[in-house]
């Protein structure tokens, strides 16, 4: 029995050896790894550390391409090929010649002995020859109405007439024939014949071909530019039926604030712009001059008038309201850029330089006076610079989308 309890016991502290021999062992392997993880850890640390320093230059480079781009700060860019394909075009800016400007308004009518009125040639009703209408062409002795007196009043005017100028003719005739018998006197005949002529007159200037009444005929060829009655209205002799203007010349009336009329000796000639399209006209190339300019303004007017006449070489119509720029004295050295090549944004203006083919940048830019045609730049740019005339829009939208050139893309 005591053999026994004695071989558990040995049994029994042979195991309890053994376990604290492996947790202590189990713990110094714990350690050292703990000890191997921190030490790795301080040299990734290190490693981490020594890999900035090694790519140092990488990072200079990185800098040198912020600082390359930022140099291009604003910069526009477009596709090669894109700026001919849209019919982009330039213009180097270069000092010259530019009037001084009075922008007022004015309006066009037909020059003096370009435009004829049509008037009834009998008291009547007023029939139209055909349907017409204001702008329609017409030729020389174009019948356009017809006057007729029938069931107005006392009758037919062009009967009456006509009654009137047959009886003439035939006293007339009789008197001729006794008159070399003495039969009438030399005094009577002369009388007749008087009565006669006058009678055979009014009748010519009535009578027509058309027996429903008086024809009134274009005395020229040209435009009807106004209609001044409707079919069926009753008119006196005399009365305007139509305006014609043959549009081959025309004058051209500005209506310039007193404030200017100091200014206004200095006046050469003008520029202006129709409601109907955005063409400037120029005078200069439209044989156009000066005619006069009022001395002093109307008693119920604040203006003072200019008249200027021209060539119509274009489809001007009279009678229409325009914008009208008028050229003052002329000054040297003044920078100055198409109007289209402006754009405005939020009360500023800016204009689009070349700096290379495919590259532009935005600058902004003072103005000053317009011609219409043309607008002085004041500050922004200066003589040597290639500024974008025709495609604005297109550069406009490329700089809306921030592009920046391709050339100084830094792709790694």
């Amino acid at each position: 029995m005591k053999k026994q309890v004695f071989v558990i016991l040995t049994i029994g502290a042979y195991l309890l050896a053994s376990c604290a021999n492996n947790t202590h062992e189990h713990e110094h392997a714990h350690e050292h790894a703990t000890t191997t993880h921190s030490h790795e850890g301080h040299n990734h640390s290190a490693h981490s550390h020594d890999h900035k320093g090694h790519d140092h230059s990488g990072h200079s480079h990185s800098q040198s391409a912020a600082t390359h781009n930022h140099n291009h700060e604003g910069g526009i860019s477009l596709k090669p090929g894109e700026a001919e394909a849209i019919g982009l075009t330039t213009e180097e800016v270069t000092p010259g010649v530019f009037n001084t400007v009075i922008k007022c308004t004015g309006h066009v009518v037909g020059a003096t002995g370009d435009v004829m009125t049509v008037v009834a040639p009998q008291s009547g009703t007023v029939h139209y020859a055909r349907t017409w209408s204001e702008g329609a062409a017409v030729s020389n002795s174009t019948v356009l109405f017809t006057i007729s007196s029938r069931n107005v009043g006392a009758g037919d005017a062009a009967e009456r007439t006509r009654v009137t100028y047959e009886t003439a003719k035939a006293a007339y005739e009789r008197a001729e024939k006794l008159v070399a018998d003495k039969i009438v006197s030399q005094r009577e005949y002369e009388a007749a014949r008087e009565a006669y002529e006058q009678a055979r007159l009014a009748y010519e200037a009535v009578s027509s071909s058309d027996t429903s009444g008086s024809e009134a005929r274009a005395s020229k060829g040209g435009y009807i530019t106004r209609l001044w009655v409707s079919e069926g209205d009753y008119v006196e002799a005399g009365t305007p039926l139509a305006t014609i203007a043959q549009n081959k010349r025309l004058q051209l009336r500005a209506d310039v604030p007193q404030r200017y009329y100091n200014e206004l000796p200095s006046i050469t000639s003008a520029n202006f712009v129709t409601p109907y399209d955005e063409h400037v006209y120029q005078l200069g190339e439209m044989n156009g001059k000066l005619l006069s300019y009022g001395r002093n303004a109307g008693e119920t007017s604040f203006f003072v008038p200019v008249t200027f006449d021209f060539d119509n070489h274009a489809a001007i119509v009279p009678g229409s309201s325009v914008d009208v720029y008028l050229l003052g004295k002329s000054r040297n050295n003044v920078i100055s850029l198409p109007m289209q090549s402006i754009t405005e944004e939020q009360g500023l203006y800016f204009v689009y330089r070349r700096l290379c083919e495919n590259d532009f940048e935005k600058v902004e830019v003072k103005t000053g006076l317009s011609n219409g045609s043309r607008i002085e730049i004041l500050s922004g740019i200066k003589a040597g610079d290639k500024i974008v005339v025709d495609g604005v829009y297109r550069v406009k939208l490329a700089a809306n989308s921030n592009v920046l050139p391709e050339a100084h893309n830094h792709n790694h």
